[in-house]
């Protein structure tokens, strides 16, 4: 009889709440949770989740709201969602900095990372005061998108709209989220880091080959650089280490596989294309690169085609199983919808729709994606509804395992 392999979550299902608090191109502060109505009704929010057997969520603690500056802080925006974190007995993934910082932090200071630092040690002693463990962070979000963004793009604040300008952002944002992980864990010494980035494949357009060298550089360094830090194989000087590593969180979107452009963001690639790899493939690229435990931290389809996405995605993930990849979890992102940040649209991508009544989000469940979570959970045998003590009994991998063999899916490159 197989030992077990207890893996790192209470559930291997988990869940999240989109919770950007950026300073957009316009200057406008951005609350995402304000939007989506979460703070108000995180109790309804976290029972879906426990009726779903989902026991992990991601949620944010905003730094540009909690740090009012020279050390002081405010955590009292979180007393509805540890409330309801406490009634359903749900864990969370705290994501410290989610694409927003305090207006008069700099990243571009040598004072940023000691900010951030004293940030993440009193967002962890406030957490450890009310909520048991076990504790999962992820310091700094998307670090390569939010460089991208920040730094070329000009989307987001700091406004950046250079390669170069890039590329110091990126090191920045490192530099601070390894000074945030020896702050969080010097308070709290067996805490688990996620940090997460996109997976992604660029591709040169098909009548510019001369491209090709660029497009790869994207996929085969870019989009590691960061984790390549955290990790310590490149600038060690900052401190990185495998430890601080810890957990890999994948985000896997269809977006992610683009056609090269030179200047701004790269052309989402259509179904069909054959630049576009297997999700498996995207998936061993990182494994054979750091070999540390992998979780797919954000996933999700689009309206009507949720619950498809979801089955290429466990498929695609079965196969990774079955070629000894150490995967202990997939995100359905979001749990409740959430706007486009360009145009406000509902992008109707979460487990529930928000429909609007008379200024109140009503949360509405996509039936055939949850039919489609509860098929997976019988084939993973896995819980349904979340129980009073779900850290009680670990999941044991070897289920996961067991079905990847038996079902046992070949990659795919043909999904979207």
């Amino acid at each position: 009889m197989a030992q077990p392999h207890h893996g790192i979550f209470p559930t291997f299902f988990l869940s999240g709440f989109e919770c950007s608090t950026f300073r957009w191109k316009d200057g406008r502060r951005r609350d995402l949770v304000t939007e989506t109505q979460h703070r108000e009704h995180a109790l309804q929010d976290y029972q879906m989740l426990q009726g779903l057997g989902i026991a992990v969520a991601r949620e944010g603690i905003p730094w540009p709201m909690a740090d009012l500056g020279r050390g002081r802080y405010d955590f009292t925006m979180l007393e509805s969602v540890i409330g309801a974190m406490r009634t359903t007995r749900i864990t969370p993934g705290w994501d410290l900095c989610h694409y927003g910082d305090p207006e008069d932090a700099d990243p571009f200071s040598d004072a940023f990372a000691e900010r951030f630092a004293a940030y993440c040690e009193a967002a962890a002693r406030h957490v450890a005061s009310q909520l048991d463990g076990p504790y999962f962070f992820t310091p700094i979000n998307e670090i390569t998108f939010f460089a991208f963004c920040g730094g070329e793009w000009g989307w987001v604040a700091p406004y950046g709209n250079t390669r170069a300008g890039r590329e110091q952002l990126r090191v920045a944002l490192c530099k601070a989220a390894i000074a945030g992980v020896k702050a969080l864990r010097g308070v709290l010494p067996d805490a688990r880091m996620m940090h997460v980035d996109p997976l992604i494949q660029v591709v040169p357009p098909p009548d510019r080959p001369d491209q090709k060298a660029a497009a790869d550089r994207e996929t085969f360094v870019d989009a590691f650089l960061a984790w390549d830090i955290l990790y310590g194989k490149e600038h060690p000087e900052l401190g990185g280490a495998p430890e601080v590593l810890d957990i890999v969180g994948c985000n896997n979107y269809s977006f992610g596989q683009m056609e090269y452009r030179e200047h701004g963001p790269h052309k989402a690639l259509p179904p069909g294309s054959p630049g576009i790899l297997p999700l498996c493939d995207l998936l061993e690229r990182v494994w054979d690169r750091y070999r540390r435990p992998m979780v797919i931290a954000e996933t999700s389809g689009m309206g009507k085609g949720r619950p498809d996405w979801l089955r290429d995605v466990m498929n695609e993930s079965m196969a990774a199983v079955n070629r000894g990849m150490d995967l202990h979890g997939i995100c359905l992102f979001p749990a409740v919808d959430m706007p486009d940040w360009h145009t406000g649209e509902w992008l109707h991508n979460g487990i529930c729709d928000l429909v609007d009544g008379d200024g109140r989000l009503r949360r509405v469940p996509d039936d055939d994606y949850v039919a489609e979570l509860r098929r997976w959970q019988k084939e993973l045998n896995r819980v349904t509804r979340v129980d009073e003590d779900p850290c009680s009994d670990p999941v044991d991998l070897e289920d996961v395992v067991q079905a990847a063999r038996r079902l046992n899916p070949q990659p795919d490159k043909d999904w979207s």
